[in-house]
C-alpha cells in the first residue's frame, strides 16, 4: 500500500494515487520473471556462498528487492551511480565476496564500459554484471534506454563471458553455474515478462548451446527473448512442410563452435535472430565461426539493421522489426524462396 502523501506544509493529505495513473500501473505490473534472479541469489546465500547484491536505484525493476528483503546486510543500494557500482563490485571481489550488480543494460553495457574493462575484466575478477531490460524491451523509454549495442561492446572485452538467457529458469541455472566459473560475466536479461521456455530444473553449462531441433532447410540460431519466437516460427514453418532447426545460444562468448558447424553441415541456410544490432552481436559471432571454418553454409543475420530503434510498446517494436514469431517465419520464407535453399 502506498504511503499517505504529505503536503508541503507537512500536513497529511487524504488523496491516493489513482489506479489509472501510469506510475501506479507500472509499480504494480506483473513481472513473474523478476523472481528468478533474487531467488537464485537467495539459494546461493543460504548455501553459504559470499553473495553480495547491488543495484543502481532499480531494485524493483530487476527484482533484487526480494533479495534485499531476505538479506538486507548483503544488499547495497548505489543510487543512480552505475559506474561507481561496477568499481565497488570489483573491490568487493578482491576481498572474497561474490558480487552480483544490476542495472538497465543500456547503462551497464555502455555507460560502464570503461569500468567493466579496467576494473573487472582486466583484473579477471569474478564480478557478475546483470544488464536487464535488454534490446528494445523498454519501449516508450526510448532509444537512449534501448540496449542494442551491448553484446558487441561486451564481447569485445577480453576475458569477459557474455550470457543471454532465454527466460527466468535459464537465468537462475546460469546464476547457480556461475559459482564455479572463474571469469567475470555479463548477463543480458529481459524485463521479467519474457515467455517461459524451460522448466525450473533446466541444466546450464557455459559455452554450450541447446539444440532444440535439427533442420535440413534452415536453422535458426537465437538468444534471449528471441528463442521463444524462433521456436514458434519453426513450428509454424514445419506445418508448411519445411525442416527447420532451432539452436538456443545462451552463451555468446565463448560461443559453441561445434553446434554452429554441425548446423552448417545439415542445412544450407543459417539465420541468427537477436534483439540487437546485427553488427557485432550474435550474428557476427556466428559469421566469424563460419568464415574461419570455410563452410559453404549461407548466413543471414536478423535483428536491428544498424539503426537507432524506434519508440513504441515492446510488442509493437518486436512486430515492427520482425522479431516476433510471425516476423521470423516471414524472414525465413523469404530467404528460402528467394535462394532456393530448400533441400
Amino acid at each position: 500500500m502506498a504511503p499517505t502523501p504529505v503536503s508541503p506544509a507537512g500536513r497529511r493529505t487524504t488523496h491516493t494515487r489513482s489506479p489509472d495513473s501510469w506510475q501506479y500501473r507500472a509499480l504494480n505490473a506483473v513481472t513473474p520473471g523478476l523472481a528468478w534472479l533474487s531467488d537464485a541469489l537467495i539459494d546461493l546465500t543460504r548455501a553459504g556462498h559470499p553473495v553480495v547484491a547491488g543495484s543502481a536505484d532499480l531494485q524493483h525493476s530487476n527484482g533484487l528487492s526480494r533479495y534485499a528483503e531476505a538479506y538486507p546486510d548483503r544488499y547495497i543500494q548505489f543510487g543512480i551511480s552505475e559506474q561507481n557500482m561496477v568499481s565497488v563490485a570489483a573491490g568487493l571481489a578482491t576481498t572474497g565476496h561474490m558480487p552480483f550488480v544490476a542495472t538497465f543494460a543500456s547503462f551497464l553495457g555502455l555507460l560502464c564500459c570503461e569500468q567493466i574493462r579496467m576494473d573487472v575484466a582486466y583484473t579477471r575478477l569474478p564480478v557478475r554484471l546483470i544488464g536487464h531490460h535488454t534490446g528494445i524491451s523498454l519501449g516508450f523509454y526510448g532509444t537512449s534506454h534501448h540496449a542494442t549495442e551491448d553484446i558487441s561492446t561486451m564481447r569485445a572485452i577480453a576475458g569477459l563471458t557474455v550470457v543471454s538467457p532465454a527466460d527466468g529458469p535459464q537465468l537462475a541455472a546460469a546464476i547457480r553455474a556461475s559459482v564455479d566459473w572463474p571469469e567475470p560475466i555479463y548477463f543480458r536479461i529481459g524485463r521479467g515478462r519474457d515467455p517461459q521456455v524451460y522448466a525450473p530444473d533446466v541444466p546450464f553449462a557455459f559455452g554450450k548451446a541447446i539444440v532444440h531441433a535439427a533442420g535440413t532447410d534452415a536453422t535458426l540460431v537465437a538468444c534471449g527473448i528471441t528463442v521463444k519466437a524462433a521456436l514458434d516460427a519453426a513450428a509454424a514453418l514445419r506445418e508448411q512442410g519445411y525442416s527447420i532447426g532451432v539452436i538456443d545460444m545462451p552463451t555468446i562468448k565463448p560461443l559453441d563452435r561445434d553446434a554452429i558447424l554441425a548446423a552448417s553441415r545439415q542445412a544450407p541456410l543459417l539465420m541468427t535472430v537477436e534483439e540487437h544490432n546485427i553488427l557485432g552481436g550474435l550474428g557476427s559471432a556466428v559469421a566469424e565461426v563460419l568464415a574461419e571454418a570455410g563452410t559453404g553454409a549461407r548466413l543471414v543475420r536478423h535483428g536491428i539493421y544498424d539503426e537507432y530503434s524506434l519508440i513504441a510498446p515492446p510488442t509493437t517494436l518486436y512486430a515492427h522489426y520482425k522479431l516476433d514469431a510471425d516476423g521470423i517465419r516471414e524472414m525465413v520464407l523469404n530467404q528460402l524462396e528467394r535462394n532456393g535453399d530448400r533441400q
